[in-house]
């Protein structure tokens, strides 16, 4: 079974992007051709990540956060290296390495051995994300919760306005999750893309991009590697591409790197309609 959302991205459903008319295309060499991510602050809040498997490398730093009910806001934060609980962070950060790899990983591990968590540890994650300067931040997670509409909307303002690229991937199954719902968020669902580089622009949101996230092969526990299905596997490849736009454009804001990903997306427009010339999407 196909996750929620991705229907949106099969082939004849999609309608085509249209970018804006600039004076000459936005192009991936001008995009992020030469970069690597070098300098980018990544921070992936998961499950952990195993930085062990060699499919991830480094981890720069993180904090893992805990439900503590003897804490004074119940949510216990230990800084420096954890493990991975589950393998769901591990993939997710062996996809953006895949696509940035010198970007600088972080781990905010969040979530437990079941990938279950509460809705104030995966906030205080957010948050030590924001306060911490991450520049790009993957939540392949989300909450269905009414109650954490309103604390989720004031951390994903806070990151817009501090220049921090959020990450979402939207639930796999159909209905409202938060933060993946917010107008600012780069929201993500599968496509059945196999190129890491192939994206879609879908001009009717809620869910913004597509990309892929059906039947791929990603780092998981141990060194190992497994085939997976999941919006969780789209986002990260998002969010590889947004660092390496960042390596090479440090100073953009969220609009500017979405307007960026329109204009190179698989679907878009070619610039002076349908006879004009085709954006290359160069590696």
């Amino acid at each position: 079974m196909k996750p929620a959302w991705s229907w949106q991205f099969e082939a004849g459903r999609l309608a085509p992007a249209t970018p804006l008319p600039l004076p000459s295309p936005i192009t991936a060499d001008w995009a992020w051709g030469g970069s690597r991510g070098a300098g980018v602050r990544v921070a992936v809040v998961d499950s952990g990540i195993d930085a062990a498997h060699p499919a991830v490398g480094a981890v720069a730093g993180g904090v893992a956060l805990h439900y503590d009910p003897d804490a004074p806001d119940q949510v216990r934060a230990v800084d420096g290296p954890h493990e991975d609980l589950f393998g769901h962070g591990t993939a997710c950060a062996g996809i953006i390495r895949s696509l940035a790899p010198e970007a600088e990983l972080y781990s905010v591990r969040v979530l437990g051995a079941r990938l279950t968590g509460k809705g104030m540890v995966f906030a205080a994650g957010l948050r030590w994300a924001i306060a911490n300067r991450m520049q790009v931040v993957n939540l392949s997670l989300s909450t269905g919760k009414r109650d954490y509409f309103a604390v989720f909307h004031e951390l994903v303002d806070q990151a817009y306005f501090a220049r921090v690229m959020l990450v979402c991937a939207v639930n796999n199954v159909s209905g409202p999750t938060y933060p993946s719902q917010y107008a600012s968020v780069f929201s993500v669902a599968a496509n059945e893309a196999t190129d890491p580089y192939r994206f879609d622009y879908n001009p009717a949101p809620p869910v913004e991009f597509g990309a892929p996230g059906i039947d791929i092969e990603v780092p998981w526990l141990g060194g190992s590697t497994i085939r997976a299905t999941g919006n969780s596997f789209a986002a990260p490849h998002i969010a590889g591409l947004v660092a390496r736009i960042l390596g090479q454009h440090p100073d953009l804001t969220p609009f500017q790197v979405k307007t960026i990903l329109l204009s190179l997306a698989s679907n878009a427009a070619p610039p002076g309609g349908p006879d004009g010339d085709r954006h290359l999407l160069l590696r």
